[in-house]
Order: C-alpha cells, then sequence, then structure tokens
C-alpha cells in the first residue's frame, strides 16, 4: 500500500473533522455570548453550559490542529523484513482467515481510512491495540479484543 497516499487520507480526514469541530465551537461560543441566552434566574444554566460546550469544542480542535501537525511530520517510510512494529508502519494481521490493516500514527488514532478500496485502522502506540503490536515483527502473534472473547492475530506484514 502506498503510505503516501494513507498519510494523505488521515490528515484529509483530520482536517474535514477540524472544521467540523471549529464550526461547532463558533456555533456554541455565540449562543453562550447571545443575548437570548442570559440568564433568567440564578437557576438557569444555559449560556453556561453553552460556554463548557464551546471550550471543550475548542480544546479538541487544537488537539486535532495539533495530530494533523504531527501526521504533516511523519514521513511515510518502509520497514524492513525483520525491524519491529513502530510508530510509522502500516502492520498487516491475520486471524480466522481474515487479514486486518493497521496503521500505527503518532496522534488521534481511532479512525478508519479507506485507501484504494483497503481499510485502515489508525491506532496510536498507546491504545490497546498499540500497545499489543509496538515491538513486536512479522510472524509474532498478538492477543487483541474479539468477540466473544479475545482473538490470536499472527502479524503477517509490516510496512
Amino acid at each position: 500500500m502506498d503510505k503516501a497516499a494513507l498519510l494523505h487520507a488521515v490528515i484529509a480526514q483530520l482536517e474535514a473533522e477540524l472544521a467540523l469541530q471549529t464550526e461547532a465551537a463558533h456555533a456554541s461560543h455565540d449562543e453562550a455570548t447571545d443575548e437570548e441566552s442570559r440568564a433568567e434566574d440564578k437557576y438557569d444554566m444555559r449560556s453556561q453550559s453553552a460556554a463548557y460546550l464551546a471550550a471543550g469544542q475548542s480544546r479538541l480542535a487544537t488537539e486535532i490542529a495539533a495530530a494533523i501537525g504531527a501526521y504533516r511530520l511523519l514521513s511515510p517510510r518502509a520497514f524492513a523484513p525483520d525491524e519491529p512494529i513502530a510508530v510509522g508502519a502500516l502492520v498487516s494481521l491475520a486471524a480466522r482467515g481474515r487479514e486486518t490493516r493497521w496503521f500505527l500514527g503518532p496522534q488521534h488514532g481511532g479512525m478508519e481510512v479507506v485507501v484504494h478500496g483497503v481499510a485502515v485502522t489508525v491506532i496510536t502506540a498507546v491504545s490497546p491495540v498499540g500497545r499489543q503490536l509496538v515491538g513486536r515483527r512479522v510472524k509474532d502473534r498478538v492477543i487483541l479484543p474479539g468477540r466473544p472473547q479475545p482473538v490470536e492475530h499472527q502479524v503477517v506484514a509490516v510496512g
């Protein structure tokens, strides 16, 4: 898989998420400062609730912007066949006759991107799956959460 295309897809998805969060933060800020949101009595919390929401959305937008910067700094590189999994690795796992692909990113995991028709789940080294994969090599086995019980996977490729 073309890692440059994968990074481009991740950045594009993060930029779309940033635009959405920024718009939501502005809308919440406008609601918090709107004349209609003024407290009518001491128990009316509309304005304060909107302000808390705006602050949270603004914080999330800042985190997404930082993640975009981290992905832009990440240069796509090939991993040697015996090299351990680290940030920047595209990992293929096989279990129960199925193969899944995971990209170990620097920040903001938990999203799925599709590149050339192939779904890739973005994870970080601090996520449960990321902690299982970091340092592993091709042919190593890992046990990941599954339904109804954990499932053993084999690392079949690291790119």
